[in-house]
């Protein structure tokens, strides 16, 4: 399948579906988190092992919802935000 440079959600999230990168959505509340059987074993266990989740938000209003309600997401996010270029930026002069 071809993409696009342009996508919308739905295509964006079934991309990385497809590569391999995600799984499906699914609801943590109904479902339970999707893990391996090692890292349930480890959690019975008492052990703390890192699942990591990507929230999808229904949209920008939840978004800035669950960013207000959960300080994690706010400092978090900030290694996915791009600086803004200093005084100075030798990348501005690179050839």
């Amino acid at each position: 399948m071809l993409y696009s440079n342009v996508m919308d959600f739905e295509e964006w999230l079934k991309f990385g579906f497809d590569q391999g990168w995600i799984g499906p959505p699914v609801c943590y509340t109904h479902d339970g988190m999707p893990m391996t059987d090692l890292e349930e074993a480890e959690l019975d266990a008492g052990y703390d092992p890192c699942m990591h989740l990507v929230r999808l938000y229904e949209d920008t209003a939840a978004k800035s919802s669950v960013e207000q309600n959960h300080s994690p997401s706010q400092w978090r996010a900030k290694r996915f935000v791009k600086p803004e270029p200093t005084l100075f930026d030798p990348d501005l002069y690179a050839d």
